[in-house]
């Protein structure tokens, strides 16, 4: 059993994200769904479609929870749950924190977690021509 990967994000990045990296990747080593959330969607509606979510993904290892940005609703969705000891939440989704993540399917929740956050820092780098990294 393995880590449940929950993407919630604002309209299509979630799902553009994932695809790339199973693209990437060829394949989606760990379960996976993506919570699209429109400008005009109704909230009670996507915090139950958030639940479904949640439960689909429980296989008794976890949930890693990928939100696009801190304080969006996206994030505010994710953040009602944040008092379970069974998921962890990281805003700031970015590509390189999604194929760290993909790229490491045995880790239990808490190394994922570390790896979500290396991944997302680490994969930013400034491309000017001394090759300066931050």
């Amino acid at each position: 059993m393995a880590v449940g990967i929950l993407i919630v994000s604002h309209n299509q990045i979630g799902t553009e994200l994932i695809n790339t990296a199973r693209q990437m990747l060829s394949c989606c080593p760990l379960p996976t769904k993506v919570l699209a959330i429109g400008g005009k969607d109704n909230p009670a509606s996507i915090r139950r479609q958030f639940e479904t979510e949640l439960k689909g993904l429980d296989q008794g290892n976890g949930i890693l929870i990928l939100t696009d940005m801190f304080g969006s609703t996206p994030s505010n969705i994710a953040c009602a749950v944040s008092d379970r000891d069974d998921i962890r939440i990281i805003a700031g989704l970015n590509l390189p924190m999604l194929i760290r993540v993909l790229n490491y399917p045995n880790l239990n929740l808490d190394e994922l977690e570390k790896k979500a956050i290396s991944g997302g820092i680490e994969g930013i780098v400034c491309c000017h021509h001394t090759g300066y990294k931050l």
